[in-house]
Parts: C-alpha cells; structure tokens; sequence
C-alpha cells in the first residue's frame, strides 16, 4: 500500500498520536497490571484476559499472584492445583491454565526463569501466540510492533474508513504507533477501543481524541467488521453532530439561521439554544469555527443574532 493509497495519507499522525496519549494519560481505566512492568504478572494477565471480561480478572489475577508469586513457583506447582484454581475463579478454558504452566515450566528450564524480551522470542513460549507475545513484549519490555485486536479493528475502520482486511489493519496500526512507544501506544488504543469506541459509541461522553479525524463520526456510520449493523443513533447528539460537519463541508461559513434547517426538518425558534450549544461543543473540540458575532447560549437571543453568528469548519 503506497503513502498515496493509505487512509493515513493527509492525516497529521503526530498529532493524532499525542491527542489519543493524552487522553489516555488523563484519565483511564485503571486496572492493576497496568502499574508493573513485570512480565511474569503481565503475561498472566493476558491469558487470564482472553475471552473474559477485564472487570472479571482483577480479583482472579490478583488472588493468583498471591498463590504463585513468581514463574518458578508456578513452574513448581501441582497441574492440579492450577487447574482447580482456574475453574474456580470461573476463567474458563481450563487448557490455557496447563499452557500457563507449561510456558512457566518452559521458562525456568530453557530461559534460567529470565522472560526472553521480544514478541518472536517470546511465541517460542507453549501457549503463547503473537498477540498475547507481542502483548507481553510492548508491556513488559516496551519492544512489541502495534497490536492489532477485535477493539483495534473497530477504532481503525471507524476512525480512518480502513478495509476490512487483517493486513490493511496490520499496516495501518504500525503506521499510527510511535516508534518506540508500544507501552503506552498500545495501551491507549485499546483503551479507546473499549471506553469509546465499543460496539456502541460513545464518542461524546468518553470524549473521544480523534472525534475530528473520524471518518464514522463525520458521517454517522458507526458500522464495523464486529458491528454489522449500524447502531442506534437516530436522532442522538452525535447523529447531528456530524450533520453539522457534514453541511459545514459543502459551504464556506453559515449563519446560524442557515445552519439549523440544513441539520434538522424541525428547527425553529425553540432549537436556537440547542444549536448554538451544539455548535459550542463542536469549537470546543477543534472542529469547527465560529468566524463572525458573539455566540451566546442563553437561550435569549434574537434573530437577528443568528443572522451574524457565523459558522465554518475549523481549518
């Protein structure tokens, strides 16, 4: 795929990168395996995580760590012990618990108990496969490639209209992540993939950074490979949201009185207030510009300011 054909081409990628790390460093989910480097407690918390929901996890991981502290006493352990634990904490799948031990046992044999430090080396682990591999390398060791999930997919399709296919995917992701930075890279973008960018959106209240980068945000199209049917959004914020940005792109500037019918049938008087907040919102993120007039949202203008209120999409 040439620079030319990427749907990164045109895309300002420093600041698309330092708007999703900031965001992230703001305020996140926070789990505890997000506060180690420690590769051992990592790498159990991956394969705890497949196929479970993260909230589920913490007590388990936790409790599991307290059990076998380091990668020789799980190596150690009796396979019937971490079996059972694993049922009873309800992780299901009991044969990622034998591959667990295998990798431990692996690891104090072959590796002198030492995690070996990239995603490669570290697939050579029984259990362990690229994603999980790679997951542990960028958590751990800050040396994985961009990881590429279910929420990944979703956020790229959304965000950069990315065909469906694993290595259009694959090119994107890495062309998105920081050198160097697949700690925190990696971590963010699935955190937006999991507060913000769900199956159903929630570009708004999460506060989504690539809002004004966002091919589904522009035109209210939030379908993905995992989302086959768009969700509901009739009559939403963010369904007018993106009308605004969508008039805004086929004109120069609007006034306030023009905006508002081209953006919904029903508007009038009663509407002002409401677009004018809505317009507000849409400067507030970098989207759009008001050019002209002193917006208000009081609720008590006149005509005759909607008139002067300009509008245009932010350069």
């Amino acid at each position: 795929m040439s620079d030319e054909e990427s749907p990164l081409s045109g895309v300002d990628r420093d600041a698309v990168r330092a708007a999703l790390v900031e965001w992230y460093e703001s305020d996140h989910r926070e789990f505890p395996w997000r506060r180690t480097t420690d590769p051992y407690s990592i790498l159990v918390s991956e394969v705890m995580s497949q196929q479970t929901q993260l909230g589920r996890v913490v007590d388990a991981w936790e409790d599991f760590l307290e059990e076998w502290p380091t990668v020789e006493e799980l190596a150690a352990a009796d396979r019937a012990d971490v079996v059972r634990f694993w049922s009873d904490h309800s992780l299901g799948y009991n044969n990622r618990a034998k591959y667990l031990q295998e990798a431990a046992r692996q690891l104090t044999a072959e590796y002198d108990g030492t995690f070996p430090e990239s995603p490669a080396e570290l697939e050579e682990l029984m259990g362990v496969g690229p994603y999980t591999a790679n997951a542990v390398a960028s958590f751990a060791f800050n040396t994985g490639e961009a990881v590429v999930d279910t929420n990944v997919k979703r956020v790229l399709y959304r965000a950069f209209a990315v065909a469906d296919d694993d290595g259009a995917f694959e090119t994107v992701a890495q062309g998105l992540m920081p050198a160097g930075e697949s700690r925190v890279w990696n971590n963010a973008i699935m955190e937006l993939g999991g507060v913000a960018c769900g199956k159903t959106p929630r570009c708004d209240e999460a506060g989504c950074p690539w809002r004004r980068w966002c091919h589904a945000y522009e035109t209210g199209d939030f379908t993905a490979p995992d989302v086959p049917e768009q969700p509901s959004f009739e009559g939403s914020r963010r369904q007018f949201r993106g009308r605004v940005v969508r008039v805004l792109g086929e004109y120069d500037a609007l006034a306030l009185s023009e905006l508002g019918p081209r953006v919904r049938v029903d508007y009038g008087p009663d509407s002002r207030a409401w677009l004018r907040d809505l317009v507000s919102d849409l400067a507030d993120d970098g989207l759009v510009e008001v050019v002209d007039g002193d917006d208000r949202s009081d609720g008590d203008a006149d005509d005759d300011e909607d008139e002067t209120v300009r509008v245009r999409l932010q350069a």
